[in-house]
């Protein structure tokens, strides 16, 4: 069995829902795993404001605004069938609940019940689609199977437990529909799995059921070996390790949320990036083998804050980087890049939310010196005895791009280094320009 993943523009539209029907019927049997409609979690997102802030009358108008885009879409797409108006009621169901929550005096753990009824209201329009075609399918929620434990990771134990039970209830579905990014706690209360969430819900239930394949559908033909967004003949990757995808996804390439490889890795599931607007592109099929030596690809990461500390303590000393990452540990910040030298360290992190009182806390172990506005570059592949030189090219294609911080990875597969963020695109087309041999337009 085969997990399909489609994200929200991919089932954005009655054209869209068509088309991905067509695509999973290549499989024999599927789980496929939807995200919600395109834009439907931001709306909610803002309805969520808007109750937080008592402004029910607003709220109500989102909602409704909200709904008459499912009804519309879902009757264009059951007009097929001379049913344009059959899920009207189901749908207005789904917003009557979101009013109602919008009605009660809010409370803070119906903001992600409210998030979830996308992915609800979608799947629910696409079962029934299905079964409209006369292809066998059967809705089953999330929510009574996909379970997060006390540390808020998946309790993958439950998970393949409750899986495997609700696909023996329904022996005679050829199609599996589910919904993505959404869950429960351990607690049993709605939950979810972060933004982008629906992949890493298709890799853990890939993982669950040892499904052959995981296909993540997207609206791009696969991982890119630079950004498109700032990089002109940017070119797909047909293959990538494990290794070499984590890298990118967690440097910046949005495809793909970086915390869905590690259910497929632990399970040696391929996953196989897609384009839903051109499925007959090869994509990028991602596996645990690293044939391949030398530079796939460049991402960046924006959103850097730079942490300098001098000290003379360090110097000969033993104990002073394990004060520092106690600190980093204590408020619950991961750092991303770290260098030293015999009087100085310097970091990396992503998250502001504690930088003040992380800081006062540095400042007893040294000068503090905190910069953003930077950018990490991630250069990645499979480099090894391949990457002597490698340094020394990077650094020439920089050449006119101050370098804030480099750092070379122990497994041999990246090589990150920190730049201010007004200069990450030209630094992105001088890579490409260098490593890929395409042209630069900045």
């Amino acid at each position: 069995m085969r997990v399909c993943k489609f994200g929200g523009t991919s089932v954005g539209s009655a054209e869209r829902m068509r088309q991905v029907a067509e695509i999973i019927q290549e499989n024999e049997t599927a789980i496929v795993v939807l995200s919600a409609m395109a834009g439907t979690t931001n709306t909610l997102i803002n309805i969520v404001q808007l109750i937080k802030e008592n402004k029910t009358g607003a709220a109500g108008l989102l909602i409704n605004q909200l709904k008459l885009k499912y009804l519309n879409e879902s009757n264009q797409l059951f007009s097929d069938f001379g049913k344009s108006h059959l899920l009207d009621d189901h749908i207005d169901g789904f917003f009557k609940h979101i009013l109602e929550i919008s009605e009660r005096n809010y409370k803070l753990d119906l903001e992600k019940e409210v998030l979830a009824q996308g992915e609800l209201i979608t799947t629910h329009v696409f079962s029934a689609y299905l079964n409209c075609l006369g292809l066998a399918a059967e809705n089953i929620s999330a929510l009574k199977f996909m379970r997060t434990d006390i540390n808020n990771e998946p309790d993958h134990y439950y998970i393949n437990e409750r899986l495997a039970e609700m696909i023996h209830e329904h022996p005679k579905t050829r199609f599996y529909i589910t919904q993505g990014y959404i869950c429960k706690n351990v607690e049993g209360k709605i939950d979810n799995l972060g933004r982008g969430g629906s992949d890493y819900s298709a890799t853990i239930i890939a993982a669950a059921i040892n499904a052959d394949l995981v296909q993540i559908w997207t609206d791009i033909d696969g991982m890119h070996n630079n950004d498109p967004r700032y990089v002109n003949s940017t070119q797909s990757i047909e293959k990538l390790s494990y290794t070499e995808a984590e890298e990118l996804a967690y440097f910046g390439a949005k495809i793909l949320h970086p915390t869905c490889i590690s259910p497929a890795r632990v399970k040696n599931v391929p996953i196989l990036i897609k384009n839903t607007l051109n499925p007959k592109l090869t994509g990028t099929l991602i596996t645990n083998e690293h044939k391949d030596v030398g530079i796939k690809a460049v991402a960046a990461k924006d959103g850097i804050i730079a942490i300098k500390i001098k000290s003379g303590r360090m110097m000969m000393a033993y104990g002073f980087l394990r004060k520092v990452f106690e600190i980093f540990e204590a408020y619950k910040t991961p750092i991303d890049m770290v260098t030293t030298s015999e009087v100085t360290v310097s970091m990396t992190i992503d998250n502001d939310l504690y930088l003040n009182e992380i800081v006062k806390k540095l400042e007893q172990l040294g000068e503090v010196t905190v910069s953003r506005n930077q950018s990490i570059v991630c250069i990645v592949g499979n480099f090894h005895d391949e990457s002597r030189g490698l340094i020394g090219q990077v650094g020439m294609a920089l050449a006119d791009i101050p370098i804030r911080m480099l750092s070379f990875g122990s497994n041999n597969s990246n090589i990150t280094l920190l730049v201010n963020t007004d200069q990450k695109a030209e630094a992105l087309n001088y890579l490409s320009e260098s490593l890929f041999k395409t042209p630069v337009y900045v």
